[in-house]
């Protein structure tokens, strides 16, 4: 009820635990709390908060419109609701190392149990889009430093994104990502992968845990865990998945809507009041009022 009984403190150890012990966690991408619930109530290991997702839900393009509050205040109302790990996109970390520094200590704040800031240039486009750039090895470098630098929980995992493979092949991904290693980065996300063999060589040549990400329409198979988890993978992410999901399932239902003049033959589509309640927790309530929660739902068709 309200918010998760798990601190922030404790997600974050829990989440370090976890990737110590070698398994793969799937992180689909929450785009609101509400999904951040069922995300957890169906079992997953954690949630991700895409980038993207915040920008689309904004209506712009993922190009580096958004701001660090607008994703600090997204990624608090998400972690604040669940009991499972939070990771989030910090694109390029907001501007320069001084900036990225402030992005940490902002999420920090917000609950989250890690980030991870990128390597493209200002203004940054989506990892599987054509015509990509990248800053060179010391403003990398400068942005993880910086980054690692401001944590004051040694807990929050700071992961470094590297769109290198993408522009110079995978000899520069595999250098690149060594070097944010030595820069302090706990993490590496090589965007763009070709393949499983892509992702063992980062992951041998890093030395620490690997993310995939598992997005479609992208530039990477769908992998199936099994295949991500025998290729040394630790996380793996669905970042836009659940937006596409519910936005396609909006966008027959609105069509049905326009042609039929009423919804009637895809209620059985929807989730039920009884589940959305049930999800919201909305009995729970009734400790603390009990006229909140004081009505039944029988009698609701299709409830």
């Amino acid at each position: 009820m309200l918010h998760s009984p798990v601190s922030a403190a404790d997600k974050r150890a829990a989440f370090r635990r976890r990737l110590a012990a070698g398994e793969l966690l799937q992180l689909p991408g929450a785009f609101n709390p509400l999904s951040a619930r069922l995300i957890e109530r169906k079992g997953f290991d954690g949630v991700y908060v895409s980038g993207a997702v915040i920008s689309a839900d904004l209506g712009l393009p993922d190009i580096g419109l958004t701001t660090l509050s607008e994703v600090a205040g997204r990624a608090g109302q998400i972690a604040r609701v669940t009991s499972l790990p939070t990771l989030v996109d910090a694109d390029t970390g907001f501007g320069e190392p001084m900036n990225a520094a402030r992005t940490v200590q902002v999420l920090e704040d917000a609950g989250v149990a890690g980030l991870h800031i990128e390597d493209q240039v200002n203004p940054k486009r989506c990892g599987h889009l054509d015509g990509k750039q990248v800053v060179d090895r010391d403003t990398a470098v400068q942005r993880i430093r910086a980054a690692v630098s401001a944590r004051r929980d040694p807990e929050l995992l700071i992961m470094a994104r590297t769109d290198i493979r993408a522009i110079e092949g995978l000899p520069a991904a595999l250098d690149r990502a060594r070097e944010l290693v030595d820069a302090g980065a706990d993490a590496i996300f090589p965007e763009a992968m070709h393949d499983l063999g892509e992702y063992e060589a980062v992951r041998e040549a890093a030395g620490v845990p690997v993310l995939a990400n598992m997005t479609e329409f992208g530039k990477s198979d769908l992998f199936t865990r099994d295949q991500l988890a025998s290729a040394g993978v630790s996380i793996a992410i669905y970042p836009v998945s659940l937006l596409r999901l519910a936005m396609g399932a909006a966008m027959r239902g609105l069509d049905v809507l326009r042609a039929e003049g009423t919804l009637a033959p895809v209620v059985s589509e929807m989730q039920t009041r009884a589940e959305l309640y049930d999800l919201l927790d909305y009995a729970e309530y009734n400790r603390f009022d009990d006229g909140i929660f004081d009505f039944s739902l029988e009698g609701h068709r299709h409830s």
